[in-house]
């Protein structure tokens, strides 16, 4: 991260913590209230563009809430949109993904035919907690043959680690806020 999160304190200011959610201890960071302010909204996808790197053929958005900002970056930028669902939502031929979760195991997929080899792929969801979702998008549209070489996210909780996996796996990774300590 690149100091963006303090100069986004408007953007931060605009995400709702709800305690104790989904259990004990969490701090559920939650973007509905940002979503629910046209103005927040809108810059956030104009701040999502500027952090873009280089070229893209389409942005991929993980489901759910990546859609929500995967589809108006894509818009804002020219591109096309990439839809990784999770398993069994799409119609016809797909490509999977499994990954591990803390308790237990998940799948996400996207359509064998969604991109062509070589395109240029940015990833794009809400919030980068632990990275095994992120991860899988990565390897998911690595496996179809697309470079993929940077993520956004509007929320990032650094202390989890996502963003280090990420890096790991040669892909940047640059958010508009974080939160510590979660």
């Amino acid at each position: 991260m690149d100091g963006g999160a303090e100069r986004n304190a408007d953007l931060k200011a605009l995400v709702r913590t709800i305690p104790d959610f989904p259990k004990p201890g969490i701090q559920f960071r939650d973007i509905t209230t940002l979503l629910l302010d046209p103005a927040g909204f809108a810059t956030s996808v104009e701040r999502l563009a500027a952090m873009a790197d280089g070229p893209i053929d389409a942005v991929a958005g993980v489901e759910a809430r990546g859609f929500v900002f995967g589809a108006a970056l894509a818009r804002e930028m020219g591109a096309g949109l990439v839809l990784v669902r999770k398993r069994g939502k799409l119609p016809g031929k797909t490509l999977t993904e499994d990954y591990a979760l803390e308790y237990g195991s998940d799948s996400l997929e996207m359509h064998h035919d969604a991109i062509p080899q070589g395109a240029r792929i940015l990833l794009v969801d809400d919030l980068l907690a632990t990275g095994g979702t992120a991860l899988a998008a990565v390897r998911l549209l690595r496996g179809a043959g697309a470079t993929v070489g940077q993520s956004l996210f509007v929320i990032d909780l650094p202390d989890l680690g996502g963003g280090a996996k990420l890096r790991e796996a040669g892909v940047s990774v640059e958010s508009l806020v974080e939160f510590e300590g979660d």
